[in-house]
């Protein structure tokens, strides 16, 4: 039932207004004594650890197990799940933003509880934890400090990849109290500390200690606000101080007048500070105004950053401070817009005309009346007020004309979440502050934490979120608890994610693995349509025939290759060639591969596949890369060693020029140490060594080695003409124009001979090349400089035009040879 007024839970505190609402009554049995408890409660509404006080005497009752073990319950009681807890004393218990329980042990042993139901990471803090023992611990959303015995300070700041770290030294002294300032909220983006030493506090960051000279301690409590602007501070006298975290402003005071210091200090909201007893609750607001409430037993606070959980074994409370927007529309004598609006749905529902008349005074300030309605309607815990407050918004824009619905809607959207999540059957009692914070995909991985599917399914299509992650989830979770044979669980998992989108059976497939049940995770994997995510687990597990399969069915030749690369370190090389002898593929890539990085790898491919000649020109780029001349011979000899059993026609072609090359670089050797002063032999090819020998002046040598490799007359003739050019050995040149053939033509001559620029010489050969036509010889003579001769060559051929041309070109005595030409061919008068 909806209160009567929606000020019954209000308390003023100041200028402001706290209100208590209750969220779940009954919800811890009898036998559980919350007073011998420590009690940690995850942020955003989330689970609650409680861990048996080592420091209190209690009495077993019945057949109580003297084993320790930390329960987790959901706010409203569930029992979620029990760790049994046998490695030593507990000094620190806190929570992650992920809903994550850490644990930290005596010795300095950190475990990372993941999931709710047991599974965990661990690492150890180091730095003299076991030597010192740790003292306590404060968590923030990401990280957490411990206290060491020694007063030394060491910080975690990233749970995913934790590097325990010191704090700079700290001052001796008994430490009183101490909180921290997250990262989040220092100028040095590093955790900085709050240490009570005696009469004063040190700031303590990864530098240094700063003493910040207070005389009021020892400080009994020293408390940081969320935003970490204010820190709230018992001192000695009892009272409580807040000031500013840089302890240059003070402003407010407040004395509780207690005998005893409370149990806790804690923070509600950046506004108010709360100071708990065993059953005693102070909310201190501005300017040291209180309100007080008692209970019947024991009470724990469980500070969020918009107000406090209160659980005793009755009842869970949410004590927070009421909106701005929430004040509006429901402080007594308010007459704001908004106000006006929710009076107008009473009087709608009463059919009185005086709603319309409402409306219409109202009508210039109704848009934002609408917008307070809707915001308000977040704010409140109570499905009535709620739904009261969302029906005045849609009466106030029915009337509007111009009105943009996205709020609305997007408010009606997000208290049905909330409202489902808060169900006592779920118990995640999360402000709608929490929830924005939070986010709707990290709610529904709280869900699916504490295994439960079918709400976060259904708020996931709700909210158009892929629920990919929620069924590999539940099918993983299905893996670990069946009991049935392999078949029937991959059976029942294929069945039930049939046609859902984005489903990882690697995951799942994994998890069976992990379970030490391998034949399922192989059934699994078939069902994976990404052979990227099925490769690498049938890796893990060993399945190295299937993996290289399932890779070269994808095409993917990068994912060929990292199979390859696995296969070849892992494998004995007979084995890693038996393995792709039978893919062509895999085989062409460990080729490719090969080729440009590992020529032994190279050569045993071809040994294996009997290529014998492919396996010659590896041996072969071998020697031509080789400096030296004993191991370019060496692996000349060895590439012609593995032709010599082969009759194919190539190969023994192959082997023969391999033959030669070897025999040429011993040729070149002697060279090198008989004629030349240097090694300019060794490494030229055969016809390079011929011309140079020839340009150097050994012709025998030349024509030696000719004979011995059987060169080519026309080769050798073309390299000796060459030769003799490059080193203007005209008499030479004159002397072999004298012969009567040429194998290589006496065109080639002339062409050489001209390019060096002998025209003289080179028109000796002119009258040689017969088997030119006469325009070729004539524009040869002409190149030569010869215009008399060129004639003569036209008038053989009486060709009057040429002759005509060629007297335009001539000069001097030449003319009148040309003119002498052409009468011997113009007919007589």
């Amino acid at each position: 039932m909806a209160p009567s007024n929606p000020l019954s839970y209000w308390e003023r505190v100041g200028d402001s207004f706290y209100r208590k609402v209750p969220v779940y009554d009954a919800i811890f049995d009898e036998d559980v004594e919350l007073e011998n408890y420590i009690v940690a409660g995850a942020p955003y509404g989330g689970a609650i650890a409680l861990y048996r006080d080592e420091s209190k005497l209690y009495r077993f009752q019945g057949a109580q197990t003297t084993k320790s073990s930390i329960d987790i319950y959901s706010c409203s009681g569930k029992h979620i799940n029990r760790i049994n807890w046998e490695y030593g004393s507990i000094r620190g218990l806190g929570w992650s933003d992920k809903e994550e329980l850490l644990v930290v042990s005596e010795d300095g042993t950190v475990r990372r509880y993941f999931g709710l139901f047991g599974d965990f990471t661990s690492f150890s803090l180091g730095n003299g934890t076991e030597e010192y023992g740790v003292r306590a611990c404060r968590f923030w959303t990401s990280g957490f400090v411990a206290l060491l015995s020694n007063n030394q300070l060491v910080a975690v700041s990233n749970y995913e990849e934790p590097r325990p770290r010191p704090l700079a030294p700290c001052p001796e002294g008994e430490v009183s109290s101490w909180s921290l300032i997250p990262p989040a909220y220092t100028l040095s983006r590093s955790v900085e500390v709050l240490l009570a030493v005696d009469k004063t506090i040190y700031l303590v960051d990864p530098t240094e200690a700063e003493d910040k000279f207070l005389q009021n301690g020892p400080f009994k409590h020293t408390s940081v606000s969320p935003t970490g602007r204010f820190v709230a501070l018992y001192t000695a006298e009892g009272k409580v101080w807040v000031v500013s975290s840089d302890f240059q402003s003070k402003f407010s005071e407040y004395d509780p007048k207690a005998r005893t210091p409370p149990r806790e200090v804690e923070w509600c909201g950046d506004d108010a500070v709360i100071l708990a007893w065993e059953d005693e609750i102070h909310l201190v607001g501005p300017n040291g105004v209180a309100t007080r409430y008692y209970y019947d037993g024991h009470v724990h606070v469980i500070a969020e950053f918009d107000g406090v959980r209160l659980i005793t074994n009755d009842a869970c409370e949410f004590l927070h401070k009421v909106s701005d927007v929430t004040e509006e529309i429901f402080r007594l004598g308010s007459s704001s817009s908004a106000s006006v609006l929710l009076d107008s749905v009473d009087l709608l529902e009463k059919q009185s005309p005086k709603a319309d008349e409402n409306i219409q005074r109202i009508r210039s300030s109704l848009p934002e009346a609408v917008d307070t309605c809707v915001k308000a309607a977040g704010h409140e815990f109570d499905v009535y007020w709620q739904k009261r407050l969302l029906k005045a918004a849609s009466f106030g824009k029915s009337v509007l004309e111009l009105y943009n619905s996205d709020e609305f809607v997007e408010m009606t959207e997000k208290l049905r979440v909330l409202k489902a999540i808060r169900d006592y059957q779920i118990g995640l009692p999360a402000s709608y502050e929490q929830y924005m914070r939070l986010t709707p995909e990290k709610l529904i991985e709280r869900l699916v934490n504490r295994h439960e599917y079918f709400l976060a399914i259904r708020i996931a299509e709700y909210l158009q979120i892929p629920a990919d992650r929620i069924y590999v989830h539940w099918a993983s979770q299905k893996v670990k608890v069946s009991t049935v044979d392999d078949e029937a669980v991959c059976k029942l998992i294929v069945q039930r994610l049939d046609g859902k989108p984005g489903i990882s059976f690697e995951l799942i497939a994994q998890t069976a693995f992990d379970e030490g049940r391998a034949h399922l995770a192989t059934q699994l994997l078939n069902h994976e349509p990404r052979a990227g995510k099925q490769v690498p687990l049938l890796l893990n597990m060993e399945e190295d025939e299937i993996a290289l399969d399932k890779a070269i069915e994808s095409g993917d030749t990068d994912l060929v290759n990292y199979v390859l690369l696995h296969l070849r370190s892992k494998l004995p090389l007979a084995s890693f060639f038996r393995m792709i002898n039978t893919r062509p593929m895999a085989s062409a890539l460990v080729e490719t591969a090969a080729r440009g990085e590992d020529s032994e790898l190279l050569k045993d491919l071809y040994y294996q596949d009997d290529r014998p000649i492919d396996g010659s020109n590896v041996l072969l780029s071998e020697a031509l890369q080789e400096t030296e001349l004993e191991r370019q011979t060496e692996k000349l000899h060895l590439a012609s060693r593995l032709l010599a059993d082969s009759k194919d026609a190539t190969v023994v072609l192959q082997q023969k020029m391999l033959n030669e090359s070897s025999q040429l670089l011993k040729v070149q050797e002697t060279l090198d140490k008989e004629i030349a002063e240097r090694d300019e032999f060794v490494g030229l090819s055969l016809n390079e060594t011929v011309y140079r020998l020839m340009r150097s002046g050994w012709s025998k040598r030349a024509q030696k080695v000719q004979s011995e490799f059987k060169m080519p007359e026309k080769t050798y003739w073309w390299l000796r003409l060459r030769a003799l050019v490059a080193k203007r050995d005209w008499g030479e040149l004159e002397e072999i124009g004298k012969n009567k053939k040429s194998p290589i033509g006496w065109e080639p001559f002339y062409n050489e001979i001209l390019g060096a620029g002998n025209t003289k010489l080179a028109s000796v050969f002119v009258p040689k090349c017969t088997n030119l036509p006469v325009e070729d010889r004539i524009e040869m003579w002409v190149k030569c400089g010869m215009t008399v001769k060129a004639g003569e060559e036209a008038l053989r051929a009486r060709d009057v035009n040429t002759l005509e041309l060629l007297r335009t070109k001539a000069s001097g005595t030449a003319i009148t040879e040309i003119d002498r030409m052409l009468n011997q061919l113009r007919p007589r008068k």
